[in-house]
């Protein structure tokens, strides 16, 4: 069947492709200006103090956990405890494991796809445990006030993947600039495309420092003369490849940066389309009481909208899946499903906290379809059809 309805589409104009031509007459593709004006608007919009561009979303989970690794206290060390959710996606994980981290994996709420605040705080009560990683899913903030509490009474510290739910919120204040840092995604599918690009914000001027070194090449050239991690020298050819710590190539385009400032300005606007979207999807789904949606917290940016079959039906999710794609949606698991069912499990330091009953009811039960930021009359009107024909 023909995808009529799917994941993602373009939300770019004529101003992205200008954008894009005025790059290329001015001949300079490596990360420069446009890429310093984007992040300084990023950090605008988001309250935070800093931002950091990067080459993708994954790349800014991993600046973010390198980081950490290297501040001068309250450092990272190689066999700290650090709790992950057990529903997300590859990348929330991998960073910390390859800087031999061990993860705790935790079980998600049914209802808000985020963490179960009883199983986190009791994880959380170990004294190995040194920080807490947040992953809002499909742009809906996790509790961060409950969260706050639990970790400032174990005395830990919480980052971000925020990379789903760009633009939402939780009283007032951005997700992704609840922890010490937080990192966000602009993958062509996601709330604003740069095609391939991501970010990390942060409050905290060192690590800000590290991450500007870590991001090319660990070395001194894109740090400020007046910084936190080192002293440098007048001498700019000295400086110019001098290296002071283990770092990446992890810089976005020129092209990327100027695309960015221009979905910048449509993110307003965006994340009001798709919430004006979700309001509609809740209205067509209520009729439907065998299925239940994603149970907003705060104010969600609605990534995608979420089905989880509850007991009313006897029906299993393969007949969902093929009525939905039958009729034109195209659908996917919430994220990865319970990761620590993956293959990859047997590379990672890790153990699980509980049994993971809700991670493993959404791993079997439950999918998303798409939204965007434009109208889906068509979609949304087919709706009730689709789910009158699972029944």
């Amino acid at each position: 069947m023909k995808v009529k309805f799917p994941l993602a589409t373009s939300s770019w104009d004529a101003s992205e492709y200008n954008a894009i031509q005025e790059v290329i007459d001015s001949g300079h593709f490596s990360m420069g200006s446009k890429v310093a004006e984007c992040e300084r608007n990023f950090a605008r919009f988001f309250g935070s103090s800093f931002a950091v561009m990067v080459n993708s979303g994954s790349s800014a989970n991993l600046l973010m956990v390198a980081g950490l690794m290297f501040r001068k206290s309250n450092k990272l060390v190689p066999g700290d405890e650090v709790i992950v959710p057990a529903v997300s996606w590859s990348t929330s994980y991998y960073p910390l494991a390859q800087y031999g981290l061990k993860l705790v994996f935790v079980d998600i709420d049914r209802a808000t796809l985020n963490y179960d605040l009883n199983a986190l705080e009791e994880a959380a009560k170990s004294k190995d445990v040194k920080l807490i990683m947040c992953v809002n899913l499909l742009g809906n903030p996790n509790d961060f006030i409950s969260i706050q509490a639990i970790a400032e009474k174990n005395g830990q510290e919480i980052i971000e993947d925020n990379c789903e739910s760009l633009g939402a919120s939780l009283n007032g204040k951005m997700a992704g600039t609840w922890g010490i840092a937080g990192s966000f995604s602009s993958f062509f599918s996601h709330h604003i495309s740069t095609m391939e690009g991501g970010f990390v914000v942060t409050d905290d001027e060192e690590l800000f420092h590290l991450m500007l070194s870590l991001r090319a090449h660990g070395w001194t050239r894109n740090l400020p003369d007046d910084n936190l991690i080192c002293m440098k020298s007048q001498d700019h050819f000295e400086e110019s490849f001098r290296f002071i710590l283990p770092g990446y190539n992890l810089r976005p385009l020129e092209m990327s940066g100027a695309l960015g400032i221009e979905q910048l300005k449509k993110l307003p606007s965006i994340i009001q389309g798709r919430r004006e979207n979700a309001i509609g999807f809740l209205e067509a789904i209520k009729p439907f009481n065998f299925i239940s949606p994603q149970k907003e917290t705060g104010t969600s940016s609605w990534f995608g909208f979420s089905i989880t079959l509850n007991e009313k039906t006897d029906k299993d999710r393969a007949h969902f899946l093929k009525t939905f794609s039958n009729h034109g949606y195209e659908v996917r698991p919430v994220v990865a499903g319970n990761f620590t069912k993956q293959d990859v499990m047997k590379y990672l330091n890790h153990r699980i906290h509980g049994d993971l009953k809700n991670a493993n009811y959404v791993d079997s039960k439950s999918f998303f379809i798409g939204n965007h930021h434009y109208p889906m009359i068509d979609a949304l009107n087919t709706l009730p059809t689709v789910l009158e024909t699972c029944r």
